[in-house]
């Protein structure tokens, strides 16, 4: 799954990101890019979307979709 990530600016955006994101149950892999506002997600199950929104809101970024 890839989503588009409001807010992100720099490698230690990509770092909070990539972290709270990986702390979901199940995921296995995340790749930011942080220039194009996309965050790639593998995981063993589709993830919740309210719960991505939740835990990038929890630290102040904005899902604004996939892609």
């Amino acid at each position: 799954m890839t989503y588009l990530v409001e807010g992100m600016v720099c490698g230690h955006c990509a770092a909070s990101v990539t972290e709270v994101l990986v702390g979901l149950e199940g995921v296995r892999d995340v790749n930011v890019d942080v220039q194009g506002s996309r965050v790639a997600v593998r995981s063993e199950r589709e993830l919740e979307e309210g719960v991505v929104r939740q835990v990038l809101d929890d630290i102040g970024y904005e899902l604004a979709g996939r892609v």
